[in-house]
């Protein structure tokens, strides 16, 4: 029986690439000269520092075009609220999103439920979700109607078996 999963996952080289290179470009560039601006990889999130509000927001732009640069997508960026720091500076914090959790596995499996397709089948499995179905065409359309779905997170399918 033809089968799938669906995952969440992220490249953490590409983002330590990404992370790199934004903290190298905010290093050369001008504006940003004086402003003793950081962006660092910490365990699971990405740190953010800048003299001022909107200096965090250039910086979270650079940050955003190196991680798409590299093909890693913003959805799997959870931003937390922007913090005032000592000596009026700015801090902002964004999480790294990896596996699905079980709300979101709920709304996938409610979701490929909803496609109404014969024979077709999902369970969850720890952070991913396995599709199981008796023709491969079926299968094909629920990948097709999973990468349309808006779930807020990134998803990859993998282990396709015929």
């Amino acid at each position: 029986m033809p089968s799938f999963d669906v995952v969440s996952e992220i490249n953490l080289q590409e983002v330590r690439n990404a992370v790199d290179q934004a903290a190298r470009e905010v290093r050369t560039r001008f504006d940003f000269k004086g402003t003793d601006s950081v962006v660092e990889l910490q365990d699971g999130a990405i740190k953010l520092e800048s003299s001022t509000e909107d200096r965090l927001a250039a910086l979270v732009v650079v940050l955003e075009e190196k991680l798409v640069r590299r093909k890693v997508s913003l959805k799997s960026l959870d931003w937390g609220t922007v913090d005032e720091a000592s000596g009026s500076r700015s801090r902002q914090l964004a999480g790294l999103r990896a596996g699905i959790d079980s709300d979101r596995a709920r709304t996938l499996n409610r979701t490929i439920k909803d496609l109404g397709l014969k024979g077709v089948q999902s369970q969850t499995q720890g952070d991913q979700v396995r599709v199981t179905g008796k023709k491969r065409d079926a299968l094909q359309e629920v990948i097709a109607a999973l990468k349309t779905a808006d779930l807020g997170i990134p998803l990859q399918f993998t282990n396709f078996r015929d």
